[in-house]
């Protein structure tokens, strides 16, 4: 793959080591090569391994991400399955090769680049969506390396039903799933797990549905005091919904229908756990923003 230094973010992985060197031309382009080379097989290595004993329930990679990315927020995968994440504050997209943990391309929404509070991304067939905490969606096609694209606004009025940090999209219903951190209404609903369905498309009825599970259910015998997703996505799959929260580290697992699959704290090292994918081939990736640690994706085996 031809790449340039402003394509590539400086990024790291806990075992292999680090891609940052100084240096320009052959010599840099060539070490970068083979370390891209040596992620890759030790990704496969990794999850050629038996998950047993104590390597199980253990990341398989952990990408070290650039300062651009420090506020790295929602994941979303394409049908061809390549990996998409954003910042908070402004409407930036970046494409990940999570495999071997670099940035392949960035484009920005906007011209001037568009600012809000963006929580989470999505994709639903060849668009786009990024969403902001008041249940604003940002529709737009991928970009090219650097290019500034144009933007369409969509207003899903759940501004005070929910404060959002979580969208992915379910093909089956048509719809995107928006997973709500805080409920904003009194009522029985503050007790339960709350995701909005949003039609897209035209026809009849009302555009937004809502699916609801009592946080008693959802937190079992988890010590709790309650949940506030940080992202959902899809299983393709199983087509299970699937919610991380960053507050209380979980992770969650639901039927379409509300059923529950499991709930289970995530792997310890997930400080600020924002964002969650799941690849074909049962990957299940996790972004965490910086705090203690630097912003990074950790790439662990589907249960």
């Amino acid at each position: 793959m031809k790449r340039t230094r402003a394509a590539v973010a400086c990024v790291a992985i806990v075992l292999v080591g680090t891609a940052c060197r100084s240096g320009h031309g052959e010599t840099t382009a060539r070490a970068d090569s083979i370390e891209l080379a040596r992620r890759e097989a030790h990704l496969a290595a990794a999850m050629a391994r038996p998950d047993s004993g104590a390597t199980r329930g253990a990341a398989v990679a952990r990408w070290v991400l650039g300062a651009d990315l420090a506020e790295i927020s929602g994941l979303a995968l394409t049908p061809d399955g390549r990996l998409f994440t954003h910042g908070d504050e402004q409407g930036r997209v970046f494409e990940l090769d999570y495999r071997r943990g670099v940035v392949v391309k960035r484009f920005t929404l906007g011209a001037p680049p568009v600012k809000a509070d963006f929580e989470a991304i999505a994709v639903a067939g060849d668009a786009m969506y990024l969403l902001t905490s008041k249940g604003k969606l940002y529709q737009f096609q991928e970009g090219a390396n650097g290019e500034l694209v144009e933007y369409s606004l969509h207003d899903t009025r759940l501004r005070h039903e929910c404060e959002f940090e979580g969208v992915a999209f379910d093909s089956t219903i048509n719809s995107l799933l928006l997973a709500c951190k805080n409920v904003l209404t009194k009522g029985a609903l503050r007790d339960s797990l709350v995701v909005y369905r949003w039609r897209l498309g035209t026809g009849s009825g009302p555009r937004a549905s809502r699916l609801t599970v009592p946080l008693a259910q959802v937190i079992g015998t988890n010590r709790w005091p309650g949940l506030h997703p940080s992202d959902i996505t899809v299983d393709p799959v199983s087509g299970n919904y699937v919610l991380v929260a960053a507050e209380e580290r979980a992770l969650i697992e639901i039927t379409p229908s509300g059923q529950m699959v499991f709930a289970r704290p995530l792997p310890s090292g997930l400080a600020h756990a924002e964002g969650v994918a799941v690849t074909r081939d049962s990957l299940l990736i996790v972004s965490t923003e910086a705090g203690r640690h630097s912003a990074a994706i950790t790439l662990y085996r589907r249960p």
